[in-house]
Order: C-alpha cells, then sequence, then structure tokens
C-alpha cells in the first residue's frame, strides 16, 4: 500500500489489477477487515475485505467475505467510525 496517498492495487484471478482507495481498517471477531472504495467516478460502494498474512511478511492478502452478518457488521462499524466524514444513505 502507498504510504502517502492510500491507493492500493490489488490484483484479480485473471490478473487484472484495479487500484482502491484505503477507507479504514475494522477489528471484528478476532479478525481484520480492509474497507476500500474502488478509484472510479462512479463508484459508489464500498468492498470489505478480510486482511489475511501473506506467503512473506511484508505481504497481506485479501479474502473476499460471504457472510452477509459479518458484511452488515463490519459496515456498521465503519459508519460509526467514519459518520463525520461521510454521508451515509439510509
Amino acid at each position: 500500500m502507498d504510504e502517502f496517498n492510500n491507493m492500493i492495487t490489488l490484483t484479480d484471478a485473471n490478473g487484472n489489477d484495479k487500484q482502491f482507495e484505503f477507507l479504514d481498517l475494522i477489528a471484528y471477531d478476532n479478525e481484520e477487515y480492509v474497507v476500500l472504495l474502488e478509484d472510479d467516478p462512479d463508484a459508489n460502494e464500498v468492498v470489505i475485505l478480510k486482511l489475511e498474512d501473506g506467503d512473506t511478511p511484508d505481504t497481506e492478502s485479501y479474502i473476499s467475505v460471504d457472510d452477509d452478518q459479518i458484511l452488515q457488521s463490519v459496515f456498521e462499524i465503519f459508519k460509526e467510525n467514519n459518520a463525520d466524514i461521510f454521508d451515509f444513505e439510509g
């Protein structure tokens, strides 16, 4: 992750790189989750991924989360932590 502008590049299963803005790191149920926003002017939804140690000490892996309850809980924590920064609808 670039420490100066909060941008992170993720590579998907097909080898395609996408840029995301790192918004927050959330601890939930003894796990850590990153909250990201795709670097796209039309992006209006965050991406929540589970943080795991990578293959080497200097790397991290991000795993998709399929559990709707975990996603909702992490998003609620994110909203509470960032209510003064973002305008959340509904």
